[in-house]
């Protein structure tokens, strides 16, 4: 027998050098961009606190009579946040990738509309649409201009 078979085989060698090269990954890149975000509830918390600081470093004469008031207002909507963000964390996330995909939706509804607005015929200044069979054929919705309102499903 060959030395090579009479070693023990790690069944685990795979999985361990995928971690390995995971964990170096990761910390490449919070080398090069810095720590990833945190969730959604974590940068919720942190855009409070840096609201409450922002304002409370603010000097300027309006709130130098109204300082007090100002201070127990922010007290107020920490102390009002807080409980919901404690209770509530996947509610952010949720409320985030339904914005993320709200976004989706907009912008590719603007693009396609877009799309339609800027094909050219061919005209005065002598470029020819991408798609002259498209552009010959007047059944083609494409050539009708813009359209009224467009409903867009989002499921």
């Amino acid at each position: 027998m060959s030395e090579a078979t009479d070693r023990p085989v790690d069944g685990d060698a795979w999985a361990d050098a995928c971690a390995e090269d995971l964990a170096a990954e990761k910390a490449r890149r919070r080398a090069e961009y810095g720590p990833p975000p945190g969730s959604a509830a974590e940068e919720l918390r942190k855009l409070v606190d840096a609201v409450a600081d922002k304002v409370s470093s603010l000097q300027t004469p309006l709130f130098g009579v109204a300082a007090p008031a100002v201070q127990q207002a922010i007290r107020q909507a920490k102390s009002a946040v807080e409980p919901v963000i404690e209770r509530n964390p996947q509610v952010f996330d949720h409320l985030a990738a339904a914005g993320n995909e709200l976004l989706a939706a907009y912008r590719s509804a603007v693009e396609g509309q877009e799309s339609r607005w800027t094909r050219t015929t061919e005209g005065a200044s002598g470029t020819a649409c991408p798609s002259k069979k498209a552009a010959d054929d007047p059944s083609d919705p494409r050539d009708e201009g813009p359209s009224g309102t467009e409903r867009i499903d989002l499921d």
